[in-house]
């Protein structure tokens, strides 16, 4: 098995340790290996798209004005 160092906060730090109990690189793993799963996903189900990252990034800024403006509405 390969190993991976990891930096991390020092105050996250300060809490893992008050949890020795708990095998931390087995939580680290799994996040990680779920991760993988959305990203292999995603590839899957994005790898005959013709859209270029600029047409997403459209795309995802079309999708967040038309959020704002239903919170606005349900605001009033």
């Amino acid at each position: 098995m390969a190993n991976m160092t990891l930096s991390i906060p020092e105050e996250l730090h300060k809490k893992i340790r008050k949890h020795s109990e708990i095998r931390w690189s087995e939580i680290a793993r799994k996040a990680i290996a779920e991760y993988i799963e959305k990203l292999e996903l995603m590839d899957e189900l994005t790898k005959e798209s013709k859209l270029t990252k600029e047409d997403v990034k459209e795309i995802s800024k079309e999708i967040k004005k038309s959020i704002a403006k239903r919170h606005r509405t349900l605001l009033k």
